[in-house]
């Protein structure tokens, strides 16, 4: 027992000292870890392309769109739509729609008519009879107020009784003359009437014939330019239903639309132009008139003159699907020649003329840094680096051109004093470089 005892002693002493040790090497080890290294660059004096390069798209200056024809209530059916790419000249058909309804219409219209025919030609035969009936019942009661007054004028050689008779004859004579004249003139007024009703159903029919047969002329949608057409999506071919992601069918032949509905564009080729998004980085470098380099993909044996034709005056962002979600100015270049060959969505790269600044003292881009609002470089002074502040004159998309600062001086690339204590920290944050005075080349 006694001697079991003191090995377990012996192995504590062991473990104790070998502990020692271990937490000693691990001191020393961390005294000697030596911090992350400062990638510099070299200040170096030069010339500073202020060249600005982006993508563009071909879009038409004029565009006009193809709709269904507003006929009234239902749903229309496309007979022939062309397809997406086609030329075509000015007063070619580019949908055609089911002209039946409309037919339909027109021989109801028509039937319609020959009846307001009928009607009015019945009229004018009924209204003449009564005229001639009017007048035959006038020239009796005429007659017969003037036998009447003739038997008056014989009262003074007639008793009393008899002379009485003959004055209430002539007052009834005169009473039937004067209902007489009055229905002849009820009779004409409603005669008119009834002519202007029969009138008004032929009036009516004759528009309800011209509208059916302009619907019909109007199932023949023309294109009143010359150039490429581009169908729409049919957004009824999901059942209203959509979701992110989700691709639409173009309209196409047997479709059924909505009077008035979009069905697809007519884009003129003959005057193109250019849309692109510069970064805001950039937008400082570009003004109206500058001339640019156009290469488009779809013809690379092809260059294309062009000049800067307007720029947003506020950015706009991404659509919220977009991965690119930062803040760009829209561009819009006019080119100088456009060809017979371009087409609506071709792409093309566009180098912006923007002149260059020489004998400028450059800097890498990712050099300058914001300290308090004003922009620095840290400058390399012996082991450490000194925040020196400089004035922008311009930057392009890797080189600023800077003053205050003197040329073959080292800067450092990346924060000196956001250097993390730790290998396994990561490196610091890119600067936030502050946008250019925009001063010109």
């Amino acid at each position: 027992m006694t001697r079991r005892g003191t090995f377990r002693g012996l192995l504590a002493v062991a473990v104790l000292v070998a502990a020692v040790f271990g937490v000693r090497a691990s001191l020393k080890a961390l005294d000697t870890v030596k911090p992350l290294a400062v990638p510099v660059a070299r200040v170096s004096r030069g010339t500073l392309n202020m060249n600005v390069y982006a993508t563009g798209e071909m879009q038409p200056v004029r565009r006009v769109m193809v709709i269904a024809p507003p006929v009234g209530g239902g749903t229309l059916q496309i007979l022939h739509v062309a397809r997406t790419g086609t030329l075509v000249k000015a007063g070619e058909v580019v949908v055609e729609f089911d002209p039946s309804e409309q037919r339909f219409n027109l021989e109801q219209a028509r039937s319609d008519l020959a009846q307001g025919e009928q009607e009015i030609a019945k009229a004018r035969a009924d209204a003449a009879v009564l005229a001639a009936q009017d007048q035959v019942a006038l020239l009796k009661a005429r007659f017969d107020v003037r036998q009447a007054e003739l038997d008056v004028s014989k009262n003074e050689l007639l008793s009393a009784i008899d002379a009485k008779k003959n004055l209430l004859k002539l007052e009834e004579a005169k009473r039937v003359l004067a209902q007489l004249e009055h229905d002849t003139q009820t009779h004409a007024a409603s005669s008119q009437a009834t002519m202007a009703v029969s009138e008004e159903k032929r009036h009516k029919a004759q528009l309800a014939m011209q509208q059916a047969q302009q619907n019909i002329d109007n199932m023949q949608v023309k294109s009143p330019i010359a150039g490429v057409v581009r169908v729409r999506e049919n957004e009824r071919a999901s059942g209203g239903m959509f979701f992110t992601g989700m691709t639409l069918p173009e309209f196409r032949d047997g479709d059924q639309v909505f009077p008035g509905g979009l069905i697809a564009e007519v884009l003129d080729t003959g005057q193109m132009e250019l849309s692109a998004k510069i970064n805001e980085s950039d937008r400082t470098n570009l003004k109206p008139g500058q001339q640019v380099q156009v290469r488009v993909d779809a013809l690379p044996d092809e260059a294309l003159g062009a000049t800067v034709k307007s720029v947003a005056a506020t950015a706009s962002r991404g659509e919220w699907w977009s991965s690119d979600s930062s803040e760009k100015f829209a561009a819009v270049f006019q080119l100088d020649h456009p060809g017979t060959r371009l087409r609506p969505g071709f792409t093309a790269g566009l180098t912006i003329l923007s002149g260059e600044i020489r004998a400028a003292v450059l800097v890498p881009r990712q050099a300058v840094f914001v300290k308090e609002g004003k922009p620095v470089v840290y400058v390399k002074s012996g082991t450490g680096f000194v925040p020196t502040e400089v004035h922008i004159r311009a930057v392009n998309e890797s080189r600023a051109a800077v003053d205050g600062l003197k040329d073959g001086e080292e800067v450092a690339l990346v924060n000196p004093q956001a250097q993390p204590s730790s290998g396994a920290a990561a490196a610091a944050s890119a600067p936030s470089l502050p946008r250019n005075d925009g001063g010109s080349p």
